[in-house]
This record gives structure tokens, C-alpha cells and sequence, in this order.
């Protein structure tokens, strides 16, 4: 059962409306309707929302994976995707879930997007990033370093100042955070 799908079952057993729902998350019916067929993938921030108004924990639950499947495969067109508050960047999941103690994602960031390391929780991580396409801008403290296709990086993420795009082509990488963000 997709992501969508137990978010209708869990409101549904609250007998919550989908209006009563998207009224105490902040979001419009419609936008509420399109999740729950999965045409759409919530934020971050709404799917904290949505988890709380549902009374079911994203850290202690199962609520993000599929009840019915403990594979530890995640294939491509089942990957989780995030997006983060104010951005259209895209987190593919790479794990089975957001319960582990690392989470590991692939992104892909364009020029245009910004600078995504101000949208990021800045706890005390352990981070590692992998390029796989394009060039990668990481500013650690005042010190820039810039990444290209194949090249990685490992740093403590409390000094974090800057992930940018430099090329012209959409820039892909992996990233491994711990302890978990989300």
C-alpha cells in the first residue's frame, strides 16, 4: 500500500473528512485529495503535519513504508520522495524508510534552486556526499570547496554553510546523514 493510501485508511478510521483533515494541516481539500491518490508527494513539513493530525509518529511508526513488505529493496519507482519547505528540490529516499539512523538520499539540485543548506535542520551530523553529474559547491565554515562528477566529501554537518549547483547541467548526488534529520 502506497504512502497516499494509508493516509486515506488513517483518516478514514479517525473519520476525519478530507476537509476536516486539510483544514487542521493547512492544506487545501484538493491539494489533501491529490497525496492520498498519490499523485503528489508531501513536503517534509507536511507530512510531520499530517502525522500528527493522524496521531501517528514518523519517528516511532510505520507509518512511511508499506506494512504489507519488509523487503529491504527499494527500486526507483517506489522511492519516497521529500521535499523540503519552501523549494522544489527533490530527497529520493534511498532506504526503506525514515526510522534508521542514517538517512541516505539521492538529489538533484539545478543552479536555479539556491542554496539548500539554509532549508536543511542543522543538528550535530555526520554527513557524507557522493557527485554523481555535475559540479557541487560546499562552503564548511569560510573554506568553499568545489566538487565534480565522482568526487565525495565527509564532514561534521553543524559546519554546513552552503550546498550550491555550479554546472549548467542538473547536478546529482548521494548523501548520507547521521544521525537521521527526519
Amino acid at each position: 500500500m502506497q504512502l497516499g493510501q494509508r493516509i486515506k485508511q488513517r483518516r478514514q478510521a479517525l473519520n476525519l473528512s478530507q476537509r476536516e483533515m486539510a483544514e487542521r494541516v493547512g492544506l487545501t481539500p484538493g491539494f489533501l485529495s491529490q497525496i492520498e491518490h498519490n499523485l503528489i508527494t508531501p513536503s517534509i513539513e507536511s507530512l510531520h503535519k499530517i502525522s500528527e493530525v493522524l496521531d501517528v509518529p514518523l519517528s516511532d511508526s510505520n507509518f512511511l513504508i508499506d506494512l504489507e513488505s519488509k523487503n529491504p529493496v527499494v527500486t526507483a519507482d517506489k522511492r519516497l520522495k521529500l521535499t523540503l519547505p519552501g523549494s522544489q528540490v527533490v530527497f529520493e529516499l534511498l532506504t526503506i524508510d525514515l526510522k534508521q539512523p542514517m538517512d541516505v538520499f539521492m538529489v538533484e539540485l539545478k543552479p536555479e534552486d539556491g542554496n539548500i543548506a539554509t532549508l536543511l535542520p542543522r543538528p550535530i551530523t555526520e554527513e557524507c556526499i557522493y557527485v554523481i553529474q555535475g559540479q557541487l559547491e560546499v562552503k564548511l565554515g569560510e573554506k568553499v570547496y568545489l566538487l565534480n562528477s565522482g568526487d565525495s566529501i565527509y564532514f561534521e554537518g553543524i559546519h554546513l554553510r552552503r550546498l550550491v549547483a555550479k554546472s549548467e547541467e542538473p547536478l546529482r548526488f548521494i548523501t548520507a546523514i547521521t544521525p537521521s534529520l527526519f
